[in-house]
């Protein structure tokens, strides 16, 4: 590898006459430096300091970004990268994440969808092509059921209780091999209570992540979020907003990741003579605010211990099977 590096607002080149005949495109259009997909995202979505950006799909991708001077040359214990210049140019970039967000729910609903799917496709009483609309019908509602169900709930400690590691666990500390759990079950529990608990798993996750940045010295204030999950589940970000007890702004662009990049290629061009003022400019702002309620916020905060107990039971009954 080489050992000069450009953050992606700098302009590195331009188009090879090759690529201009392939692309349609002036020899003088300007290539910038590149970057990961999430941390073009979190520009795009209006990071700054202070800000975590959570890129929401079916893992997340946690990202902030932090002064030199603030850092001093510190290291941030047990997140995913910490690389000077590749988020924000003349700040230090950090990352972490969750291995399983959106893939939680897609699991539990296929868990759920397993009898019925099998006995549509078996079904001698209805058409190949009422099939297809039965379960096409059913793929369309079962969010949309449980949601309304696990609305009406309120965090109990007598509620069922599960842990977010279905695909191991990406920060704080990595381990892969560790694995998910739901507990607290009885012959009372039912498919909204399980995925309400997944809902909240999920966020117990996230403060996991908040909490490691924190004990490290870095200050949360405010929380945005991109994704699917942020503009379609408004549950979600509620319970998330309760369980961080943090403001939440969920990002109005369906495109955060190209709008940062547009960002990054308009400053290299020269339209704007740095990403701060390009990200002033062209910013989407938020579609939806979500503030948190004193009184869920102060019941999860029992709730989140409750989830680290069963989280290091886990752990230690993984470990010894090595």
């Amino acid at each position: 590898m080489g050992g000069d590096t450009f953050t992606a607002e700098k302009p590195v080149g331009c188009l090879s006459p090759d690529w201009s005949r392939r692309l349609g495109l002036r020899e003088n259009v300007v290539v910038a430096g590149g970057a990961i997909d999430c941390h073009m995202g979190a520009v795009g979505a209006g990071i700054g300091e202070y800000t975590l950006v959570r890129v929401m799909g079916t893992s997340t991708c946690d990202v902030m970004v932090s002064s030199r001077e603030e850092m001093n040359k510190r290291r941030i214990n047990g997140i995913c990268g910490q690389v000077d210049g590749s988020v924000f140019p003349g700040m230090i970039g950090l990352e972490a994440g969750q291995a399983a967000y959106g893939d939680v729910f897609a699991w539990f609903f296929s868990l759920l969808a397993f009898p019925l799917k099998t006995v549509i496709q078996n079904s001698t009483l209805i058409s190949e092509k009422e099939k297809v609309k039965v379960w096409e019908e059913y793929k369309r509602g079962i969010f949309g059921v449980l949601t309304e169900r696990a609305e009406k709930m309120e965090p109990s400690p007598i509620n069922a209780l599960a842990v977010d590691w279905f695909n191991g666990r990406r920060t704080p500390d990595a381990n892969l091999l560790l694995k998910g759990a739901i507990s607290g079950l009885t012959l009372g529990t039912d498919a909204p209570t399980i995925f309400r608990a997944l809902v909240e798993a999920t966020a117990y996750g996230s403060r996991a992540i908040v909490e490691r940045f924190r004990e490290e010295g870095v200050r949360i204030d405010r929380v945005i979020a991109v994704g699917g999950i942020a503009r379609k589940s408004p549950l979600v970000m509620q319970v998330l907003s309760d369980v961080l007890n943090v403001p939440i702004g969920v990002c109005r662009t369906d495109q955060a990741c190209a709008l940062g990049a547009a960002m990054f290629a308009a400053t290299a061009a020269g339209c704007y003579s740095s990403i701060e003022i390009a990200q002033k400019r062209m910013s989407s702002g938020f579609v939806s605010e979500y503030t948190s309620c004193s009184a869920r916020a102060a019941v999860y905060d029992t709730l989140y211990g409750s989830y680290q107990r069963l989280g290091r039971a886990i752990q230690k009954e993984s470990f010894s099977h090595l």
